[in-house]
């Protein structure tokens, strides 16, 4: 499929940008067609596969931590290197560019710490060496015994940025504000649509700003729409 895709771009003679943003929704399309909300988590799960077919005799152990954050105790309390999955959702809050989120604010958010993680590793190998043939899933997580909702990770976000605003590029502090919270597919569609589609279309006619109201639309939806059946999920509460 990738190469009959490929094939056909080149023989219309698109451009590199044209060839990224292709490939791009069709890894998204497949992704959403096996299940998965990503081609991160999807290609993953195709990885997990290859190996668990392809072992043969090599033991082996699958570890599935959740949401890694920084470190509980080791090597230091808050240890972290780069910005991943929570984190820049973080970074993007305390700038002030995270206009809203789109959750059911009751649901659990499952997090982990990285020194928890390497941990359990450590442990998992230990308890199966010499294991033939050993084949063991482990999944990481918090929430079975100390889960937190995401109405408290949002109170957490305002008060530490309450506490210690970003300082922007002019030197001058962001103030934190509570984030627009869109808790139905409903709210999040009528949000959608007076934030960005009308505009949008206003410009469309007018011939005003359309490439960049265009460019916020994708930017801020395309992630959201690909996650609404994930983050609207109210079977996991505690």
């Amino acid at each position: 499929l990738i190469e009959a895709k490929l094939q056909e771009l080149q023989d219309k003679e698109g451009t590199e940008e044209n060839v990224k943003v292709t490939m791009k929704d069709m890894g998204m399309e497949r992704a959403r067609h096996w299940g998965w909300p990503n081609v991160y988590v999807f290609t993953k799960a195709l990885g997990e596969m290859v190996l668990i077919q392809e072992k043969e005799g090599i033991p082996l152990i699958v570890v599935r931590p959740t949401i890694v954050t920084s470190t509980y105790k080791e090597p230091f309390p808050g240890w972290i290197e780069g910005v991943r999955t929570i984190d820049s959702f973080i970074v993007a809050y305390g700038k002030g560019r995270l206009p809203y989120l789109s959750f059911d604010s009751e649901t659990a958010i499952d997090m982990i710490p990285g020194d928890m993680v390497v941990n359990a590793i450590i442990v998992a190998m230990e308890a199966h060496t010499n294991q033939a043939n050993v084949s063991i899933i482990y999944h990481i997580g918090s929430s079975v015994k100390n889960p937190v909702k995401l109405k408290v990770v949002h109170g957490i976000f305002y008060q530490y940025f309450t506490k210690h605003p970003w300082i922007n590029k002019d030197g001058k502090p962001i103030v934190a504000s509570y984030i627009k919270v869109l808790d139905s597919i409903n709210s999040l569609n009528r949000y959608l649509t007076l934030r960005y589609l009308l505009p949008l279309k206003t410009h469309t006619w007018t011939g005003a700003g359309r490439s960049t109201t265009l460019c916020d639309y994708r930017t801020f939806t395309n992630p959201t729409c690909s996650a609404k059946p994930f983050m609207m999920i109210k079977t996991w509460r505690r």
